[in-house]
Parts: C-alpha cells; sequence; structure tokens
C-alpha cells in the first residue's frame, strides 16, 4: 500500500486527492476542490494573468499542508488545458514544482484523455461502445472505450469557462447566444469524431465538476452527496431541465442555487450546453455519473513515481504564497 496525493490544476477548479493505493485499487482518504479560475482570460490573452495564479497559489499551500498531516509519500500535480495553452504555462508549472516539492506533469490532450480513462476504469469494467465524457473547463475530453482498453479518443477546446467567455456575454445568456454555443459545439463534434465512433456509440459516462454539479441539480439534493451521485442516471430531459433552469436567471441568483458551488455558477450554464449537444450528438438519452475521474488516474500515477527523497523540498518552498 502507498499513500499517495495526486492535485489536478485545472482551467477553472483546483482538486486534491489523498488515497492509498494498493494493486491498481484506490482507497480514498481526502478530497478537496475549489474553484481558482486559474483559465480566466487565457482563451483571448494566451497568458495565465497573476490574479488567478494567486487564487492556485493560495490553494497549494492548504493542499500541501493536508497531504502532509495526512502522510502522502507521494505527490503527483498534473496540469490540464489553461496551463497548456498559456506561454506563461510551463513557467507556472516549474514554480509549483520548485515552491512545493510536488512532482509535476503538463499532459498532452491524448494523455488527458487517457489518464480519465484510466481513473473512470479504475474497479469496473465498460462495455463496447461506451463513450466517456469530460467536460472541463478549457477542453472537453472523449473517450470511446472498449472492455479494456481505448478504441478513440480526443482533446476539444470547447469547455464551460471557454465558450462561456467566447460566446455567454450577457446576464442571464440570451437566446441568440445560447444557440451561437451550441452550434459551435456541434461543429466541432462533427469535424473532430470519426462517423464510425459516433455510430457505434450506445451509451456514454460523464465525469468531473460540470457534469457531477448537473447531475447533483437534477437530483434535489440540498447537500453536494459523492455517493449519491455517483453511478446516479442523467437523462437528457432531466439535463434540459437544469439547462433551461439555470440559463434563465441571472448569476446572483444562479450562485444561491443548491447544491451548485457558487463559483461554478458564471460557467455552469455554458458546460450544460456542452454535455446536451455532446449527448444529442452521440444519440444518448442517458449519461451514467462517475465521480471516479482524471484525479484517480493521476493519484494512480502518482504511486508509480520514484519513492520521495527527505527534505526533496527547497528550502524556499510555499514562501511564494
Amino acid at each position: 500500500m502507498t499513500r499517495v496525493a495526486a492535485v489536478d490544476i485545472g482551467t477553472n477548479s483546483t482538486r486534491l486527492l489523498v488515497a492509498d493505493v494498493t494493486d491498481g485499487r484506490i482507497a480514498d482518504i481526502e478530497r478537496e476542490t475549489r474553484v481558482t479560475r486559474l483559465g480566466e482570460g487565457v482563451d483571448e490573452r494566451r497568458r495565465l494573468l497573476p490574479v488567478p495564479v494567486a487564487r492556485v497559489r493560495n490553494v497549494l499551500s492548504d493542499y500541501r499542508r493536508t497531504l502532509e498531516s495526512l502522510g502522502a509519500e507521494r505527490t503527483l500535480a498534473i496540469a490540464t488545458s489553461a496551463i497548456r495553452d498559456a506561454e506563461n504555462g510551463e513557467a507556472f508549472l516549474g514554480e509549483i514544482e520548485w515552491s512545493y516539492g510536488f512532482a509535476t506533469r503538463l499532459l498532452s490532450g491524448h494523455d488527458e484523455a487517457l489518464m480519465m480513462f484510466r481513473g473512470v476504469t479504475c474497479g469496473r469494467e465498460l462495455d463496447a461502445g461506451t463513450v466517456i465524457v469530460d467536460v472541463g473547463g478549457g477542453s472537453t475530453e472523449l473517450v470511446a472505450a472498449e472492455p479494456d482498453d481505448v478504441r478513440w479518443h480526443n482533446s476539444l477546446d470547447i469547455g464551460s469557462a471557454r465558450l462561456t467567455e467566447r460566446f455567454l456575454h450577457r446576464d442571464p445568456p440570451s437566446r441568440e447566444e445560447l444557440d451561437a454555443c451550441a452550434g459551435a459545439v456541434q461543429a466541432l463534434l462533427s469535424e473532430r469524431v470519426p462517423d464510425e465512433i459516433r455510430t457505434r456509440t450506445t451509451s456514454a459516462i460523464g465525469v468531473a465538476g460540470t457534469i457531477t454539479s448537473l447531475a447533483a441539480l437534477a437530483l434535489g439534493l440540498e447537500e453536494y452527496d459523492r455517493d449519491r451521485v455517483h453511478g446516479s442516471p442523467l437523462t437528457t430531459g432531466a439535463l434540459e431541465e437544469q439547462l433551461d433552469r439555470l440559463a434563465s436567471v441571472p448569476l446572483a441568483e444562479r450562485r444561491r442555487l443548491r447544491p451548485l458551488d457558487p463559483d461554478r455558477a458564471p460557467v455552469i450554464v455554458a458546460g450544460a450546453v456542452i454535455a446536451r449537444e455532446t449527448m444529442s450528438f452521440f444519440g444518448v438519452d442517458v449519461l451514467e455519473i462517475s465521480e471516479r475521474d482524471i484525479l484517480d488516474g493521476a493519484a494512480l500515477a502518482a504511486a508509480e513515481l520514484p519513492e520521495e527523497e527527505e527534505g526533496a523540498a527547497p528550502p524556499g518552498a510555499y514562501s511564494c504564497c
């Protein structure tokens, strides 16, 4: 057994998983999610901006204290769309490694899809014809899965934060903005997904914060309950109902909806559009919701890292935050 920590530095949120990994099985010790919006402005400026960077640093300081207190032996921090797209992204990732002593890994879209598949399939097999849908802040990962392998995968630059900045400028968004957002999703899916994959798809699994939040809203939960969300079905009808509900009210009211994280409210409408259009494109009526995702894949990868040396973190660690 190895106790590890995985940190996912995403476009919209920064997440932590501390877990015991034994023979490829994951036993959760602690999970945390903070909406940090690192990708704010990246789509337009192609740079990580100082305020979002400061938000992530503050969260990483908290996470470092948590994982140390829980006795994590190895830590892997993964970076995805926002850092991948930013001109100063790799420099920021190097600073994280220096400041916090984490091993870091900048994932390509290919790597991101495979690591997500690894996390989703931990402890389970998938039916042939299954597509896994991961709606992130900067990108959406699609994996066409077989029982024990990946048949096809792709990373599309259509994330909840990215499309909010591109299309949804009014509060609440107008019908024209929503239609333009939906059209962009459909156009990219049509361009990038092979017909063979589309026609072979018979079921779908949805992962990550946008989709799990929509599922929790559809379940009518007062407080977010990971156990109730995991494995629950999100139908096209329920998703459409939540999209209509979210898109019809201003941001201030959206922030008060339970159990939605108020910090996710600014981008949840675009995320719901992506989820709806993806389900429509593949012709599936139900998303099976999975709480296992790329963070679990990162935990498995962390267990494969060399054992950390005592005192490996540099003397100035954490001082930047």
